[in-house]
This record gives C-alpha cells, sequence and structure tokens, in this order.
C-alpha cells in the first residue's frame, strides 16, 4: 500500500495509491477549501472521502488501488463520496498471476523473541491459566454461572494466586437442533477447542439431561476421560439446581490445587497463535491499525508464530489478494469454495454481502464492503497464506492462516480462541468495547481522538501514523506489546473485567 500524506495544505489529506480516484481526509474538510487540484465542494468529515478528479456515472471508484464500488451518477471533482453517491457494485476478482509469494524468513532460533508462558502436559503453550466452567446447552447456563459466582466470593481462588480467575463460558444454544447436522458439528468443535485451549487449566462440564447436545456424546467424540483436569456434570442426574451448585463448587475445589501447580517459563514466541480481529471499523482502520498490525504479523511470523485472519464477509471483495498470497493449491481452493458457500448463504436466507458495514461503519468513512475488506485484509500482513481452516477447528499450520467465520466480532473470536489462539489483537475506529476470556484482547486504536475519548478501554494509539510514525515502528510497537500481554501484563480488556460474556458459538441452521 502506497501512502501520500499532504502536509502543507490544512487539513491534511491521503491519497492511498497513485491509481486513485478519492482521497481520504486526515480532519473535516470544509466547503471551498483547495486540496490538490480540486476545491472542496460539499463538507467531507475526518476519514471520509472526496473525489480527486470527475468520476462519470458508472465508473469504478478506487481506493488503495483497488475497486470499492461505482458511482451511482456522476461525481464532481472536490464532492464528498459515500452512500448518497457510491453503489456497491460486483465485479471479477482476478488474482494477479505474476504476483510471486515469497517464502518466509524464519529468524534462527537464537534470534528469536521469547515471552513467559505456561508450558502444558501436552507440550502447548499457554498465556493464561483460567478454570473453565462450560455448559452443554443454554439450560444449564445459570447454574453454570452460580457455581462461578459462588467460587469467586468464597475465596477459594485467593488461595491459588496462580489461577487467573474461573470463567463461566454460556451459550444461547445445545437443545433443537439437528444433531447429525452442521450447527451440531461446529458447537462440537467449539466446545472441545474451548476445553483444549492451553489457556485453561481445567475443565467442569454442566448439562442438563434432557438436551440434544449430549455431554456423554461429546466425551465419547475427542476420548474425553474424568480426571483431576476435567469433571462434568448433569443437572437432573444430580438432584437440581442446588445440589449440582454443591457438587460443582466441590469438583472445582479439587481441580485447583493441580490446575495451579503451574509456574511461567521461558517459551520462543513462536508459540504464540495471534487471533487477529477489527470491529467497529472506520475510515482509518485500513490506513492506521490494521497495517500496523500487519506489519507485526509479518514479526510474529518471523519468529516462527502464527496469525489467525478470520470474518470471511470482511475479507470479501478482497479475497483474490489473499489468493495471490496463497502457498499452496489447497488454500486456494478452500477459500475459494467458502466465498462461494458464503454467497449461497446470505443469498438464502434474502441478505447480501454489502449488508455487512454498520451504521458506525459508515458514519466513520467507510461505504461499501469492498471498502471495508481492502482495510481489515491488510491486518493480515504480507506473508504467505499457509492454510485454510473452518470454523472453529484446530490450528496445526505455522504463519499466516485463515478461518471461516461470520464478521460479528464475539462469534469470530468464539472460533479463533477455539482454533487454539493463545492471543488476541483487535482494531478498532469507532470504539468496541470488548475482551475475551481465556485469551487475552489487546485493543488498538486506528484514530487519536477515539484512543483519548476511550483511554481506558484501548491499549495503543496507532492514530499517531497519521502524525509521521511508520507503520514499520507502529509495528514493532504492537508486537512488543503482544509479548508483554502473553507474559502476563494485563490488557485494559482484562483490568475491566470483559470476557464471560464473549463467548457466543456461531449458530448454523434451524433452530427446532
Amino acid at each position: 500500500m502506497e501512502i501520500f500524506v499532504d502536509t502543507l495544505n490544512a487539513p491534511r489529506h491521503l491519497r492511498l495509491h497513485a491509481s486513485d480516484n478519492v482521497i481520504v481526509a486526515v480532519d473535516t474538510f470544509q466547503v471551498g477549501q483547495h486540496i490538490e487540484a480540486v476545491t472542496v465542494a460539499s463538507r467531507v468529515p475526518r476519514g471520509h472521502k472526496l473525489a480527486s478528479r470527475m468520476i462519470a456515472a458508472g465508473e469504478p471508484v478506487r481506493k488503495f488501488g483497488q475497486i470499492i464500488g461505482s458511482a451511482s451518477k456522476r461525481i464532481e471533482a472536490g464532492e464528498w463520496v459515500h452512500e448518497h453517491n457510491l453503489d456497491y457494485s460486483d465485479f471479477v476478482r482476478e488474482p494477479d498471476a505474476t504476483h510471486l509469494v515469497r517464502a518466509n524468513g524464519i529468524l534462527p532460533k537464537e534470534q528469536r523473541a521469547t515471552f513467559e508462558g505456561f508450558r502444558r502436559a501436552n507440550g502447548r503453550a499457554g498465556t493464561r491459566n483460567y478454570i473453565g466452567v462450560l455448559t452443554s446447552v443454554n439450560c444449564s447456563a445459570s447454574v453454570a454461572r452460580f457455581i462461578a459466582e459462588a467460587v469467586q466470593k468464597s475465596g477459594l481462588l485467593d488461595e491459588y494466586p496462580m489461577i487467573d480467575g474461573i470463567i463461566p463460558l454460556v451459550h444461547g444454544g445445545g437443545c433443537a437442533l439437528d444433531v447429525k447436522g452442521e450447527g451440531y458439528e461446529v458447537l462440537k468443535r467449539t466446545q472441545w477447542g474451548y476445553a483444549s485451549n492451553p489457556n485453561i487449566a481445567a475443565v467442569l462440564m454442566v448439562g442438563l439431561g434432557c438436551e440434544g447436545f449430549q455431554i456423554g456424546r461429546w466425551k465419547e467424540a475427542y476420548n474425553i476421560v474424568e480426571s483431576d483436569t476435567f469433571r462434568s456434570l448433569t443437572i437432573q442426574e444430580v438432584g437440581g439446581t442446588r445440589k449440582t451448585m454443591e457438587a460443582g463448587i466441590a469438583a472445582v475445589r479439587d481441580m485447583l490445587p493441580v490446575a495451579a501447580n503451574v509456574k511461567r517459563e521461558t517459551i520462543p514466541a513462536s508459540e504464540l497463535m495471534l487471533a487477529l480481529q477489527c470491529g467497529g471499523s472506520d475510515g482509518y482502520s485500513g490506513i492506521t491499525a490494521n497495517p500496523a498490525l500487519g506489519a507485526a504479523v509479518d514479526l510474529l511470523v518471523q519468529q516462527g508464530g502464527t496469525a489467525i485472519l478470520s470474518e470471511t464477509p470482511e475479507i470479501y471483495g478482497a479475497e483474490h489478494l489473499l489468493i495471490e498470497r496463497a502457498s499452496n493449491p489447497e488454500a486456494v481452493e478452500r477459500l475459494q469454495s467458502i466465498i462461494a458457500w458464503w454467497e449461497d448463504y446470505t443469498a438464502r436466507n434474502k441478505m447480501e454481502m454489502n449488508n455487512n458495514p454498520s451504521p458506525g461503519n459508515k458514519a466513520g468513512g467507510l461505504t461499501t464492503i469492498l471498502e471495508k475488506s481492502l482495510g481489515a485484509v491488510a491486518k493480515s500482513g504480507t506473508t504467505p497464506l499457509e492454510a485454510v481452516y473452518g470454523y472453529a477447528e484446530p490450528v496445526t499450520a505455522h504463519g499466516l492462516v485463515f478461518m471461516d467465520t461470520p464478521g460479528y466480532d464475539p462469534v469470530s473470536a468464539t472460533g479463533q480462541v477455539a482454533g487454539g489462539a493463545n492471543i488476541l489483537a483487535f482494531t478498532t475506529g469507532r470504539g468496541s468495547a470488548y475482551g475475551c476470556k481465556p485469551t487475552p484482547s489487546i485493543k488498538l486504536a486506528t484514530n487519536t481522538p477515539m484512543y483519548t475519548q476511550m483511554i481506558e478501554d484501548m491499549d495503543i494509539n496507532c492514530g499517531d501514523v497519521l502524525d509521521g510514525v511508520s507503520i514499520e515502528d507502529k509495528g514493532k510497537e504492537i508486537f512488543e506489546h503482544i509479548l508483554k500481554i502473553a507474559s502476563g501484563q494485563r490488557s485494559k480488556s482484562e483490568e475491566l473485567g470483559y470476557g464471560d460474556a464473549e463467548f457466543v458459538p456461531w449458530q448454523i441452521g434451524a433452530t427446532m
């Protein structure tokens, strides 16, 4: 991505690529101001676009050197470009056949960064040490919460400082679904992914007893046995709410000494699995925080680590840029089939892919999904795409990978954590207040005004990229912060207590 910053005229502006026919306002433009070779014809809010030349009706509008839609009517030079004159228009995306996938330059072991994490018995590395209370069905959600709350109030955890907390991971499904269908399989994978995530030391699974998602069937599928780090209970079998609470508290009490019998040790950064998220995006997301996070991803991949790009509806229209970087034909085929599935899925539900940008996205300067996706893909950096996974599938490859998820942040992040992510970076322009247990979430602000407004929620300000800080330097800052958070420093969302309510498995299919 090329960025041209005007520092002579006030207010400043960005031309992102030499072929663009729009430019982006860093500050608000007022009518009559002169910018480049045009005079501003209508007030343009910061982060929004204006035409750098006349754009004829039906002509493609370009940003980042890519098509983001077409002019619904003639747009004069200097005119604000947004929903009133820019339409979503699909186009043929053809990957550049001349694009060369460069090999990952993995650093020698002696040069790699490290963090202080938890080494699990199975060899995996955790950044946190939680006890999880999972539920098979929504009917057992309250009991799971009662158990977690009782343990917290009892003071039991005070005796075990190596335990980060107890999390009730409850959800809204688990019954009235096709137990042989896709929705059941997704929930099954998600539950196992959380139970086996390296940030969770022990698990209590609570069920009702008569639900479609039977705990016994789930345990059999993954060869799970009752142990000193896994216990399960059903309310009907134990004898009701109060008895199940008592049994659950006793189970947690038994598991605590084992879960706490760990200490942080030096672990190579190659064992970090970073989930990439963006939410509450704005016109600066693709210019500041997302490419800066992409630079941090490149650094992580150099260490031999893994980064998970997701949110399939938010790469739509930019998937050809990922395909150009795929290191193998299997990744290309699977990504293309996933895109086709989403086109069919939205059509069946009388929606379209352009429904994705929210009112907040549009208020922040984003007009079409094509524009939003170009910014979102910037989170992935520049390294090759190594593999493509389904929702909540275990991620085993190193380097940059893609996981199919919805664009809705809690659902998407839930799939990534189930896939094994032990840390998460989340960019936001409007100010998304989000946390994620058991995986710490690092919030990256795209612009300084929002960072200042929500400073208690934001970990890093990427708005200073607009003031001259390089993407490379900001990427280094983000990468160093990732190592600190992985080593135990609390993120802003952790300090605020976020994360218990953000477990949202993807529900696919009919509720019966």
